[in-house]
């Protein structure tokens, strides 16, 4: 693991990022036990048991691979948005994606978190590609990757919500 993949997008104009830890568990819960948040994840809410599995994926996949779905707070007041990351996909090709809290949805912040997650992985990282699929239902994320300049390459299964979700590529 590079001294850059132990450190996290820099912050933008409105967010910050951190590492999760084994703490957070009640941040892992307004976010992951939000129902409409998990709809657009897993089809169905999770439950305690898979909101604590999913915190600790995410710390391992920081321990492992040096990235994660990072949490991300505002800067002003700390709030926790949501996460937004990167984790691998295939050798120097990373997946984006954010999940944020349906009480930040419409404000713009989950473009400011991809940009800098994506910043992240071009400059520091020198990933030769990015890969990101949202669920076909979610026209606000598919407006994001678009805008960041991903393009639809498939329609792949995703097993979790048993539905063709769209997805994209984008190169540096």
């Amino acid at each position: 693991m590079t001294n850059a993949s132990r450190s996290v997008p820099a912050p933008s104009e409105r967010l910050r990022f951190r590492w999760w830890t084994p703490d957070d568990l009640e941040l892992a819960r307004g976010l992951w036990g939000d129902p409409q948040v998990t709809a657009r994840i897993a089809g169905e809410p999770f439950t305690a048991t898979e909101i604590a599995a999913r915190l600790s994926l995410e710390i391992d996949q920081g321990q492992a691979h040096g990235v994660q779905y990072w949490p991300v707070f505002l800067r002003d007041d700390g709030s926790h948005v949501g996460c937004c990351g990167l984790r691998p996909h295939t050798p120097r090709v990373y997946e984006l994606g954010f999940h944020l809290r349906s009480a930040f949805w419409g404000r713009g912040l989950a473009g400011e978190a991809a940009a800098a997650a994506v910043a992240f992985a071009f400059g520091p990282l020198a990933a030769r590609s990015l890969f990101a699929g949202h669920h076909p239902d979610n026209a606000a994320s598919r407006r994001v990757l678009l805008r960041l300049g991903f393009r639809h390459t498939h329609d792949e299964l995703y097993p979790p919500t048993g539905a063709l979700h769209p997805s994209y590529r984008r190169d540096p």
